[in-house]
């Protein structure tokens, strides 16, 4: 899960060395450093996460800052939520991370992703992402289910079940199922196209 003691200087480089490594569009560091938009809402998260933690009286300041660049990247995410290490927002428009969700690290989302709550209750009430999950364009994972390490959710999936380690899950409601081998050889093959 998340390293909050890791300095934010070496997170800031290490986002942007993910989104360099992992699209294959990106061209240079210096292209994802002022275009991604994935990468400046991470980077002011980061920030706002770390001021929600330091202070009661920084939370209405973390808040704002993460309505900024909601404002600014088109991707909202709660400065309560808890993403890990080198997390890759591609594309990003319509990202939703509520305030209890808790990501992993080397974790890959697309654009219109939800990591959501199906209730108004206080405690636990968004999902658990596992180390180095896939998260398709689209997909929906909603209330406090946890998604395996390694496993992968498909475009437009409806995920409101736990998704074991290393499965595959697509449809609505995602049905988890055991990855085909062409998932297996491509970490970042979307598996709805297996449908």
């Amino acid at each position: 899960m998340p390293d909050e003691h890791v300095p934010l200087r070496q997170q800031l480089l290490e986002d942007l060395q993910a989104a360099r490594r992992r699209d294959p569009a990106a061209r240079s560091l210096a292209e994802v450093a002022l275009a991604y938009p994935g990468v400046h809402a991470l980077w002011m998260h980061r920030l706002a996460h770390r001021m929600w933690h330091a202070s009661p009286l920084l939370k209405l300041p973390a808040r704002l800052l993460s309505q900024f660049a909601r404002a600014r990247t088109g991707i909202e995410i709660h400065p309560g939520a808890r993403l890990g290490r080198r997390l890759f927002i591609d594309h990003g428009m319509g990202v939703v991370i509520g305030e209890t969700a808790e990501v992993g690290a080397d974790v890959v989302m697309f654009h219109g992703t939800t990591l959501g709550g199906t209730s108004m209750s206080r405690g636990k009430r968004h999902p658990t992402v596992g180390d180095r999950v896939m998260i398709g364009a689209g997909a929906k994972v909603l209330g406090p289910v946890t998604i395996g390490p390694d496993a992968r959710v498909g475009a437009n999936a409806v995920v409101v079940k736990d998704v074991p380690a290393g499965a595959v899950a697509v449809g609505v409601p995602a049905r988890p199922r055991p990855a085909p081998a062409a998932i297996v050889a491509d970490p970042y093959a979307d598996p709805a196209v297996y449908i």
